[in-house]
């Protein structure tokens, strides 16, 4: 294991190593304490174009929108791309607070073993996801609000002198549904049949955390569920089953879950909040599963492999009956080119819905 090039862990550390510490940051070059990039509303910044071979593997990040007054939802309204190789399409292109783990334009502090996000409130951003290049790597933000856009950043990385031909790229892609195309609760008879009644046998209605053809492995997501439902009944949103389907097997494929909250390593419809290193409740959400819940799951001891394609997705909601506002960012890694990206939703979508401001109509008997 001599000079390896795989990127470091804890059992691997005191291992040599043939390559060199690099950094790209937002120091002020004049020598001065301006240690930041300013983004002015509408213009898209380079934070780095880095023409070798190597490897990200740290980048830390905290944005505001200027020294007095933060533009509200900020966090959905810059958005991240990353390029490899020269490629033209983005391999990473997500809302830069989603992207780094939590959405509804929230930060908290979290802890997990790919992303984080830290003091103060969260607001100290973290990514150790390993990101590996042949030629160059470009990594660029978009500022989509009305006021200028202040960036600090570091990114680190090892620079080779060539890389291995088995190292696949990372990707990373947001989506948003709002709302899930559910089913009204006045089609059935009782609140209960509504939450746990009807079949699904195709996952053709399922949300779709991710889709990707080409030979690699999924690595894990956030999700993030804003409850729109206004009733008092029973309003747990997450009863939806996770299916992924490899190489276009048909259902049930393979990989096939039996909850929400059991996807993420939980039990019994949670509410307190809870970080480990590959799962994690970040937020809770309200009495009776009101208001908004951010989950993450990664699979980095336990990746998904697919040789030809594979479809990540989970039940809205038992049987996708419910709708609600779901928005979900999924890493992988895979061999390009891959799947052009449709492009981002335009940022007047992307925002968070206010309190109360869906609601959906009838009462059911609690049956």
């Amino acid at each position: 294991m001599a000079n390896t090039i795989l990127p470091a862990s804890l059992s691997t550390i005191a291992v040599a190593r043939d390559s060199k510490r690099m950094r790209v940051s937002s120091y002020d070059r004049t020598g001065g304490n301006d240690d930041r990039i300013h983004i002015q509303p509408g213009e898209t910044f380079t934070l780095c174009d880095i023409h070798a071979a190597g490897c990200i593997n740290h980048i830390w990040f905290t944005l505001a929108n200027d020294d007095v007054v933060e533009e509200k939802h900020y966090l959905r309204k810059s958005v991240l791309r990353m390029y490899w190789d020269g490629e033209k399409e983005p391999s990473v292109l997500a809302p830069t607070g989603d992207f780094f783990g939590m959405g509804h334009a929230m930060s908290k502090n979290f802890v997990s073993e790919p992303l984080q996000m830290s003091p103060e409130d969260g607001r100290g951003f973290n990514c150790w996801f390993p990101m590996p290049f042949a030629t160059q790597a470009r990594i660029t933000v978009t500022n989509e609000s009305g006021r200028e856009l202040l960036l600090y950043y570091y990114i680190d990385y090892e620079e080779y002198k060539a890389l291995p031909e088995d190292m696949l790229r990372f990707h990373a892609k947001w989506h948003r549904e709002l709302p899930t195309q559910g089913r009204e609760e006045q089609e059935f008879k009782t609140h209960r049949d509504w939450c746990f009644g009807g079949e699904n046998t195709t996952g053709e209605e399922n949300y779709v955390l991710m889709e990707a053809e080409g030979k690699g492995h999924y690595v894990g997501c956030n999700v993030n569920i804003h409850n729109l439902h206004q009733n008092a009944l029973w309003d747990w949103p997450g009863e939806g089953d996770d299916m992924i389907f490899i190489d276009g097997e048909p259902w049930p494929p393979r990989l096939h879950g039996t909850g929400t909250e059991d996807y993420v390593n939980m039990a019994w419809c949670p509410t307190q909040e809870y970080s480990a290193p590959y799962h994690g409740l970040i937020l809770g959400g309200k009495d009776n599963w009101k208001g908004k819940i951010t989950y993450y799951r990664y699979h980095i001891t336990d990746p998904v492999m697919f040789e030809k394609s594979i479809k990540v997705t989970i039940e809205h909601g038992h049987a996708n009956h419910r709708s609600d506002d779901w928005s979900s960012t999924a890493y992988w890694y895979q061999t390009e080119p891959h799947k052009a990206f449709e492009e981002i939703l335009p940022v007047e979508k992307r925002l968070p819905v206010e309190e109360g401001s869906f609601q959906w109509e009838g009462e059911l008997e609690d049956k």
